[in-house]
């Protein structure tokens, strides 16, 4: 089964899940949650929180006015998606590691891209804090896109080593 082994897997595949996994839970939360409720998981340390995020990550131009900020958050993901796609079109088809880092952010940017769509505001829920410290609620979408970042930048520090050790025994086989 080749397709399993190449880029395409993870694009038709964790793409969707992401984008599915996020939609269903955000509708679990719009069903049985009232806005500002919480229920505890882990007492002192994470609950889940139904909270309307209008702005982007960690509330940043929450406060803006919805005449720049609603069409800013829906052409910006639109184009990141373009960009994306253009560089996904680049990857060898058998970089899996770095599409699937892709496949996570292009799912998780749908996803709130949806929501944007059909709210102006996006679902969070996930809510994590100790003592006095609330870390910024999110929901899946966030949680793949910050995945997927993360995998990208492990990719190109790895990557960057490799070529650094790789143009170190080629000046070092030079010198012999």
């Amino acid at each position: 089964m080749i397709f399993a082994k190449t880029k395409f897997a993870s694009l038709f595949i964790l793409t969707p899940f992401i984008i599915i996994l996020d939609q269903w839970t955000k509708y679990l939360v719009l069903e049985r949650f009232r806005l500002g409720e919480s229920v505890p998981v882990i007492d002192g340390f994470f609950s889940l929180t139904y909270i309307r995020n209008p702005g982007a990550a960690f509330g940043l131009f929450a406060q803006a006015h919805p005449g720049f900020r609603i069409p800013f958050f829906i052409i910006v993901p639109a184009v990141a998606l373009v960009v994306i796609s253009f560089i996904f079109k680049k990857i060898p088809p058998k970089d899996i590691k770095l599409s699937a880092a892709l496949s996570l952010v292009i799912g998780g940017a749908v996803g709130n891209l949806i929501d944007r769509m059909r709210f102006n505001y996006v679902v969070d829920f996930l809510d994590f804090y100790w003592r006095n410290y609330h870390f910024p609620a999110f929901n899946v979408a966030d949680s793949a896109i910050c995945v997927g970042v993360g995998l990208l930048m492990l990719d190109l520090l790895f990557c960057e080593n490799k070529e650094t050790t790789r143009d170190s025994k080629i000046n070092a086989s030079s010198v012999n």
